[in-house]
């Protein structure tokens, strides 16, 4: 099955939802922008108190200038102490709506994780997912806890600087310019480069992760078959396009960080330099050069902030990208206005392909009545659990169409089709929580004796009772471990909870011992009595106690009916139950 990366929303995209999620909060964002202005105006005060008391200097003193040095230097450090405060406060008030920002996105992702269709989730792979929910999330939290209140900052304080730069003499102010062309030239090449640099960063770590998934996933296999080196030599070109990518993010950090503390220097070297020359003309008092030359400075402070938190926002931007994509998925179905006029499943001429033409399952036909246990049997590979998935509702059909009572699956509401018709797999989750918890996802209202009764039914009811603190006890990670069979007993105690009338059973009661499956088996069958069961199963056990038995070959049903039957033909079905049966008795 071929991975596909899940889509990246655009620029357009990000910034106009990065606004609509500032504006939620309008008391709180109009809060830490003015403190930060406050801040901003209070840090301005000293430069101009220093040039007046330079300017007092110069003319002979104190008293000659009706300045009072004690009385300056207490204002000053006074400025200071309220500067501090504050910054105290509005960095505060700031952090604060970062989190509340942070937390509701994400919320939003969850959401949008939880609403994908399976069918994509399959093909995108585990790495993408993974690392959109860890690691981009992580680059967006930096950005919204640091880069953006830090962004805010520059901001606010670079006009209020630049107001106070022209204030203290608008010819004053040319010199700064001169730093610009440098500025926009550099910036502009860089944040042409940047986003599709941490795209591709972003993109193969993805790839990094999906691989080390899928080797520590089937460390038995690659143990088994001897793969070590084979994956080896997979995670090694992982992470070297992992650190190529890094690498040119990196070259491109190296070009602009140096013209940005270059175009520093130009400009506060330019103010003191024509600054010194406007004095000398008399265009200027040496209080204005003074203050300009401070301000240039200080202006240097919030500019570099800036550029370098930008760098910060390029990071968060392409990881927000990349979280607001997981919504561009479009659904698999498509609800219209029919409803199931009845139970009967029916698949007509259909063909599936994970790739493109490469079909695995060509023109399959089959009818399941209400009430029929149907197992499916046939060789690796041979397309079951494609057809399973199909008949589940988990994927729609590349041609034909797969309808439940006269309804097509792909038009029917999620949630309606999930009551109707349920896929149950050896693949299986324990959540973090009680063991009752994990019970009631299936049907929230159950009280304890409806759980013991859906647990008795898989046989799971001793060892629960076992349990330090039974249906109370945690389970999942931290809580009490559970075997992978008693994983299984679990979500097949929900699907009994759920009571759909069609269940689709892949390999459900694999990772049981042969003789614990036939009993569980039994026991569900006495169960479920009365609705459709559709198993595919390698143990033909399982065949031999089904109404019918469809034997699928190379992505085809070769062979249809009763195990009897099917015996008696003396075909492919005919084969498989004697080497099975002749090598497996005792199941």
């Amino acid at each position: 099955m071929s991975t596909r990366i899940l889509p990246v929303a655009d620029r357009a995209q990000v910034r106009a939802y990065a606004r609509r999620l500032a504006l939620r909060h309008p008391r709180e964002l109009s809060a830490a922008i003015g403190l930060h202005g406050l801040t901003a105006l209070s840090s301005l005060v000293a430069p101009r108190l220093l040039g007046e008391l330079v300017e007092g200097v110069r003319a002979g003193g104190p008293g000659d200038a009706g300045v009072d040095i004690g009385l300056v230097s207490g204002a000053i450090g006074a400025f200071f102490v309220l500067q501090g405060v504050l910054a105290r406060f509005a960095v505060y008030t700031s952090a604060k709506l970062g989190e509340k920002v942070l937390a509701e996105l994400r919320e939003e992702l969850v959401s949008r994780v939880l609403a994908l269709p399976l069918s994509t989730v399959e093909r995108a792979g585990s790495g993408d997912l993974i690392s959109r929910a860890s690691r981009d999330v992580e680059e967006v939290s930096y950005s919204v806890r640091q880069a953006v209140p830090e962004t805010l900052i520059a901001i606010v304080t670079g006009f209020c600087v630049m107001g106070a730069l022209v204030l203290a003499g608008p010819l004053l102010m040319l010199p700064s310019l001169l730093a610009a062309p440098i500025l926009l030239l550099s910036s502009r090449w860089y944040l042409r480069r940047a986003r599709d640099g941490y795209l591709r960063v972003s993109a193969a770590y993805a790839q990094m992760i999906d691989g080390l998934a899928e080797t520590v996933d089937g460390a038995r296999t690659v143990e088994a078959f001897g793969l070590q080196e084979r994956r080896r030599r997979r995670t090694d070109e992982d992470i070297a396009g992992s650190w190529a990518a890094e690498r040119y993010t990196l070259r491109l950090r190296t070009v602009w960080y140096p013209c940005i503390d270059m175009s520093h220097v130009v400009s506060v070297a330019a103010a003191a330099l024509i600054g010194g020359l406007f004095y000398l003309e008399g265009r200027v008092s040496l209080a204005q050069v003074t203050a300009a030359v401070l301000y240039t400075l200080q202006f240097s402070d919030p500019l570099n902030r800036l550029l370098i938190w930008l760098d910060e926002l390029q990071i968060g931007g392409a990881s927000l990208a990349r979280m607001l994509g997981v919504a561009e998925v479009p659904d698999d179905r498509t609800p219209g206005d029919r409803r199931p006029a009845g139970d009967e499943l029916v698949a007509e001429d259909v063909r599936y392909a994970y790739r493109d033409g490469h079909d695995v399952l060509h023109g399959v036909t089959l009818t399941v009545t209400p009430g029929e246990r149907l197992a499916v049997v046939g060789p690796s590979g041979a397309g079951k659990s494609t057809l399973g998935r199909l008949l589940a509702g988990i994927h729609g059909p590349r041609e034909g169409t797969v309808r439940l009572g006269g309804a097509p699956l792909t038009e029917l509401p999620l949630d309606d089709l999930r009551k109707r018709v349920v896929l149950v797999t050896q693949e299986h989750h324990v959540f973090h929580g009680t063991l009752r918890d994990n019970l009631l996802i299936a049907r929230p209202d159950a009280d304890d004796a409806a759980l013991l009764d859906a647990l008795a039914a898989v046989d799971a009811v001793d060892w629960v009772r076992a349990l330090p603190a039974g249906l109370d006890t945690e389970v999942g990670s931290g809580g009490v471990a559970l075997s992978p069979a008693q994983a299984q007993q679990i979500a097949l105690a929900r699907l009994v909870l759920a009571d759909p009338h069609t269940l689709v059973l892949d390999e459900a009661t694999s990772l049981l011992d042969p003789k614990a499956a036939r009993q569980l088996e039994r026991s569900l069958a006495a169960v479920l009595e009365g609705r459709t069961v559709i198993a595919i199963a390698h143990r033909l056990h399982t065949a031999h106690d089904a109404d019918r038995v469809a034997v699928v070959e190379d992505g085809r049903i070769t062979e249809i009916g009763s195990h009897d039957e099917l015996v008696a033909r003396g075909g492919s079905y005919a084969v498989l139950w004697d080497s099975w049966h002749g090598g497996d008795r005792q199941a």
